[in-house]
């Protein structure tokens, strides 16, 4: 039988420890740099930030609104201190990187790996385009990292010791996971699985289950009870969950369905976008999980070795995402395990020197990824928009779809965001001066300004930062889009050269 990835606790060495640091600090870099250059990129980022800085003022009214009320209130003590989106956007950089170094730590003491190949795991995990994305927004995604592999490896280790006490770990870390960001709830039926699939006999002890439901209860009633005390209905979090579940009504880009079963538009993504060792590691994994099998092993019956472990998170992942709308966040959960996969199972048929160079190879094309879609369409230019208005004296400005000029706008100054044309003449009234047609309504496909489109604006700037592919594709979940027709809508957007034009209401 092969034998299993190794399951000790043991420290990282000082060797290894130095070859991660290095690794994380790279990684580090590929994340903050250029970024007081990059502002925001999402409408979802500029609204968190808002809320935020409306919480720490005691606006608590969209506390549950994104389903991850841990996330805001975290980041009340910042907001305390600062409004610079900036300085917002580098902490949650900074997180995410440490959820890189967490990860991959955990997976290099699991596995015995050597320092070179600790190293090369941090950095495939670390450079993957969709992580280094969004680990420059301000969103859950980055702390969401720490979480999740604080659960794996509770869980882990769980799996490994049939113990209440194992079991309390892991509702802890799922409990976080649920305040900070609500797609932990996916977590769920592969824990249950897993769970079922051990077999140990640990969930008909009392003791489990008098430890566990309180841990995994407590945040929805401290929320609940911060919420009640602001005045929201303590149902409210409950509530942005079934609405997400089953929208009552299409959002404005028209899709209302939730379930969008596609089993390719993941692989496709995965195949074009990230490294190809992902997916190279993911089938190579699943040879030697099958030859485990073959070999006797079975879940049910004995300890879960690293490399399947990992292999059914990465693949319920891969297969449950493909039955729901989709955007590259999807596999949020699959892309740090898809890494580990590819480093676990490459040097079970590799020397050490041919898999760290193989790695380092896939590295420096996620590297050349990372500059011809993140770096290249920098400096954005909403300063530039920012600074027009701060010239000409405009106060009130509406804009279409988008909220990235807000952080670029001083605090006397109102920006107002909305989704058709027939909003302009009541903000005319109310003493709106301007509307920014902001090219954002082209990646939401909210199109709903075709006679403002016909008018002359009086100034115009173009937006590389809002031609990006990758943009489109992390809106599909919002369009409704399939894959290809992402990437048509794309295509036809390239045809605007200014999609930032300023006019005046009249």
């Amino acid at each position: 039988m092969l034998s299993a990835t190794g399951t000790n606790n043991e420290h990282l060495a000082p060797g290894r420890r130095w070859w991660l640091l290095g690794a994380v600090l790279l990684v580090a870099l590929v994340r903050l740099w250029r970024l007081p250059e990059a502002g925001p990129s999402d409408y979802d980022s500029v609204r968190n930030w808002q809320v935020v800085q409306g919480m720490a003022h005691g606006d608590f009214a969209r506390l549950f609104i994104p389903g991850s009320p841990g996330f805001l209130v975290f980041y009340i003590p910042v907001a305390l201190f600062t409004r610079s989106y900036l300085v917002f956007q580098a902490i949650n950089a900074l997180l995410g990187v440490a959820g890189v170094a967490f990860f991959a730590g955990w997976v290099a003491r699991q596995a015995r790996l050597s320092g070179p190949e600790a190293g090369a795991l941090a950095l495939l995990g670390g450079t993957s385009l969709l992580l280094t994305f969004s680990g420059r927004d301000f969103t859950p995604i980055s702390i969401s990292m720490v979480l999740f592999t604080g659960l794996l490896q509770s869980h882990f280790a769980r799996l490994g010791r049939s113990s209440p006490a194992a079991a309390l770990r892991v509702a802890v870390w799922l409990a976080l996971g649920l305040s900070f960001n609500y797609k932990f709830l996916f977590a769920l039926p592969v824990l249950l699985v897993l769970e079922a699939a051990r077999a140990d006999g640990l969930w008909r002890q009392g003791a489990t289950w008098r430890r566990v439901v309180p841990v995994l209860l407590a945040p929805y009633v401290a929320f609940g009870a911060l919420g009640v005390a602001v005045g929201l209905p303590w149902y409210r979090w409950f509530g942005f969950y079934a609405r997400t579940a089953v929208p009552v009504a299409a959002n404005p880009a028209g899709r209302q369905a939730g379930v969008q079963p596609d089993g390719l538009y993941y692989l496709r993504y995965l195949a074009e976008f990230e490294s190809p060792l992902l997916l190279a590691g993911f089938g190579l994994a699943a040879w030697f999980a099958w030859r485990l099998w073959r070999d006797g092993w079975r879940p049910w019956a004995q300890a879960w070795p690293l490399l399947p472990y990992l292999l059914f998170w990465a693949g319920c992942m891969l297969a449950g995402m493909s039955v729901l709308v989709k955007a590259p966040r999807g596999l949020l959960f699959a892309y740090l395990p898809l890494a580990a996969l590819a480093v676990l199972a490459g040097r079970r048929v590799l020397p050490a020197w041919a898999l760290t160079a193989l790695v380092l190879a896939g590295v420096g094309l996620n590297l050349q990824r990372i500059r011809r879609e993140l770096y290249a369409p920098l400096p954005s230019t909403y300063p530039q928009v920012a600074a027009w208005l701060q010239a000409h004296g405009a106060t009130k400005v509406a804009s279409t779809v988008g909220l990235n000029l807000a952080p670029y706008l001083s605090e006397k100054q109102t920006l107002k965001t909305i989704i058709g044309e027939r909003q302009l003449a009541g903000l005319r009234r109310q003493g709106y001066q301007y509307v920014l047609l902001d090219g954002y309504w082209q990646v939401t496909g909210v199109a709903h300004f075709d006679s403002l489109r016909r008018q002359v604006p009086v100034a115009a700037w173009p937006a590389p930062q809002l031609q990006q592919r990758l943009l489109y594709l992390e809106h599909s979940e919002f369009t409704g889009q399939h894959y290809a027709e992402t990437l048509q809508s794309w295509r036809a957007a390239q045809a605007d050269s200014l999609p930032l034009r300023l006019y005046r209401l009249r």
